[in-house]
């Protein structure tokens, strides 16, 4: 039995519960890719030229040719953010129109940058350089408010500001502010952070803001591409066997699927516990395998760590299907090896991944049965934590008083530990701590625990 669903979202459809039942959820990831693409580019072009406020004019029977003076695109500067489907397409028709075009994305690479000829460039300097912003990124913890008053303070006077990827990438009240003080002269929104959006919302008093009802992928194209797309998956499932798309099953036989089972969910949390340590803009991700699960097709696991390396910085609903997919279209190579070294384990499965010399890896095995897995290893340094909830990670000088203030300050913050591990080299050198916490800890917590004059970084991993 399979469900399908003509577009991105599957929220109404009860995936655990399908899941359970063995039935297959199928959706269409990439049909309305043009049609929001296209739909952000045209709010560009009517913010820039004042087309709806000049309409608007017209309708109540004027003539006012001198209040809707607006800008040409030409040879102005685009920065975009976020380089995914989306995104890319945006840029492409940018350059068409004669538009430098910036670019920041820390999950595309620089060869699928140069293939797209724009020119990828930091945060800070798109704030800083570009004349039209847009967004294009999924919404999470890190995106979440990432055009705020910080990034609005960095920007040109003049800048105009495009939403449509996810209400809540653009602080809509700092926006407001921003156009109260001119530092931004337009926006164009398509999503909002409550939608329906509020009738008494500071954004509508503003006429220079452009606003459209969340119409990204209100196409008859669209629409009739993602309803084909869905029904060839089901045809091609029911007539083949063959799963296209799926969100909630990878592809494997019974024996294989006894071998590799237990790996399929920590396979997921290594990848995303990856994704919070790799540096940008990540050129290859390694999975590496050891034990019985190397001597079968891994393919399913596999898919799952890259899932779980997309799921939080890709621009698209990534599942094990498409991931291999999701990772190409990033220009990020996904290698399967089998070299690692067990040491004193049976098993191991390692996920690596790097940028140049740059790599962050973790490392996992089961302690004594599958209901018991363990991260033994994180960027090459021993340790051992539990792979779910919150884990706090630091490096730090092996001195005296550390574990002290580290519970001093936690526990301050109500923050409780769960369990705790210290590898260092030797005794008074470089060391690497992790512990499991009951709770995440705040951002003013973790930079409390960073003041200890011996600890040089501290990071919070959620898997």
């Amino acid at each position: 039995k399979v469900i399908g669903r003509a577009g991105v979202g599957v929220d109404n459809v009860d995936v655990e519960a399908a899941t359970e039942r063995g039935v297959i959820v199928m959706n269409t990831p990439g049909g309305n890719t043009i049609s929001t693409a296209e739909h952000a580019f045209s709010l560009m072009l009517a913010m820039a030229r004042c087309i709806p406020q000049a309409h608007a004019s017209m309708r109540e029977g004027k003539w006012d040719r001198k209040s809707f003076t607006g800008i040409e695109l030409y040879n102005k500067t685009l920065g975009v953010i976020g380089l995914g489907r989306i995104g890319s397409e945006f840029a492409r028709r940018a350059i068409a129109f004669g538009m430098r075009v910036l670019a920041h994305d820390p999950f595309t690479s620089l060869s699928r940058a140069r293939s797209l000829q724009v020119e990828m460039v930091d945060l800070d300097e798109i704030f800083a350089r570009a004349d039209v912003i847009t967004v294009h990124m999924p919404l999470s913890d890190r995106t979440k408010g990432m055009v705020g008053r910080e990034a609005f303070a960095k920007m040109k006077k003049g800048v105009r500001i495009i939403n449509c990827a996810r209400g809540g990438i653009v602080d809509e009240h700092a926006l407001a502010d921003a156009l109260r003080e001119g530092k931004v002269a337009a926006a164009a929104l398509d999503v909002y952070e409550q939608e329906p959006f509020p009738a008494d919302h500071p954004l509508r008093a503003f006429p220079q803001v452009v606003m459209t009802p969340h119409l990204g992928a209100s196409t008859a194209e669209a629409q009739e591409s993602v309803g084909i797309e869905i029904a060839e998956a089901i045809r091609t499932f029911l007539l083949k066997g063959e799963v296209l798309n799926a969100v909630n099953v990878p592809n494997v036989d019974s024996k294989t699927l006894a071998v590799i089972r237990p790996w399929l969910r920590l396979a997921e949390r290594l990848g995303r516990g990856v994704s919070q340590l790799a540096p940008d803009r990540v050129e290859e991700l390694t999975v590496n395998y050891c034990g019985a699960a190397s001597e079968v097709n891994t393919q399913p696991v596999t898919r799952l760590v890259v899932k779980g390396f997309l799921e939080r910085i890709s621009g698209r609903d990534v599942n094990p299907v498409n991931a291999m997919v999701a990772a190409a279209s990033l220009g990020i190579r996904v290698v399967e090896s089998r070299t690692c070294a067990l040491g004193s384990y049976t098993e191991l499965l390692q996920v690596s991944a790097t940028r140049g010399e740059e790599t962050a890896s973790m490392t996992a095995t089961f302690f004594g049965s599958p209901d018991n897995p363990r991260i033994v290893r994180i960027n090459g340094r021993t340790v051992e934590a539990a792979p779910e909830g919150v884990i706090l990670l630091f490096a730090n000088d092996d001195r005296p008083g550390i574990i002290g203030h580290i519970g001093t300050t936690l526990g301050r913050a109500g923050v409780n530990i769960a369990s705790m591990t210290l590898s260092r080299e030797k005794l008074g050198g470089p060391a690497v701590t992790a512990l499991n916490l009951d709770s995440e800890p705040s951002l003013e917590v973790l930079k409390e625990v960073a003041t200890h004059p011996t600890i040089h970084w501290a990071k919070v991993i959620k898997l």
